[in-house]
């Protein structure tokens, strides 16, 4: 396995609180390699979920088969499926006296494969994406379809799973092991590999699209950072009521 460079985070890193573990893991990289190739995606905003103590988290009500993996050891993917079409990925961290917590992650930069990242989200050939752009350096005229920007590949949970092939066959994966296909490395060791800076100012601010305590500051990013998604606060849905 070839990789992005980087060392490989340590189990123990992961082993605290999500809280803590949420704003420090800003400007890692997690990578997925498969058949068609590796994708890597260096992380600019996540989200911390305590278990027991925080209502918005998957784990508040306990174990079910769901999120079973966030009762686990951490250093495991907790991937699940949302909104009936969309995949998320969590870093499971710290499970104590039966409270699980995890990090969402929400937003990243490619750092490496983007051409497989943008066929993936856009279901098209890199060429024809490109060609979207017109212009002499793409070599075809405009279609007047926009080509998807680099920023967009991963700028959300969903899509960021989209970009990185991610789906429930990789809940439990452990990426603290080189042999894993999912991976969590240290930011590269060489600068011009990177898209963030970790010595960036990290700010926090309310969580999104959550129904409970969506006010706790537990959504981090790297301020400036233009992967980073746009916030939404949640709306709740209502029912249609029908007359008889």
């Amino acid at each position: 396995m070839c990789g992005s460079g980087g060392v490989l985070v340590a189990r123990a890193f992961l082993d605290r609180p999500s809280v803590q573990v949420a704003p420090e893991v800003l400007g890692c990289v997690l990578e997925h390699e498969t058949p068609a190739g590796l994708v890597a995606v260096q992380l600019t905003e996540t989200e911390a979920y305590a278990g027991r103590a925080d209502p918005a988290s998957h784990a508040y009500r306990g174990k079910t088969q769901r999120n079973a993996v966030m009762f686990g050891p951490p250093g495991h993917a907790y991937v699940y499926f949302t909104y009936g079409m969309h995949f998320c990925v969590n870093l499971v961290c710290l499970c104590s006296d039966g409270s699980a917590s995890a990090v969402l992650l929400r937003a990243g930069a490619i750092i490496a494969g983007e051409d497989l990242a943008r066929a993936r989200r856009t279901g098209r050939k890199p060429e024809a994406d490109r060609l979207d752009a017109g212009g002499p350096d793409t070599g075809g005229p405009d279609t007047g379809r926009p080509p998807l920007a680099s920023r967009d590949l991963a700028r959300g949970p969903a899509r960021l799973c989209q970009a990185l092939a991610i789906d429930r066959s990789l809940d439990g994966a452990d990426v603290c092991v080189p042999g894993s296909p999912l991976r969590l490395r240290w930011p590269p060791a060489d600068p011009a590999a990177s898209t963030t800076a970790r010595s960036e100012k990290i700010v926090s601010g309310p969580r999104v699209g959550v129904s409970s305590a969506a006010e706790v500051p537990w959504r981090f990013w790297i301020a400036g950072e233009p992967t980073v998604s746009a916030y939404r606060a949640h709306v709740a849905r209502h029912r249609k009521l029908v007359t008889p």
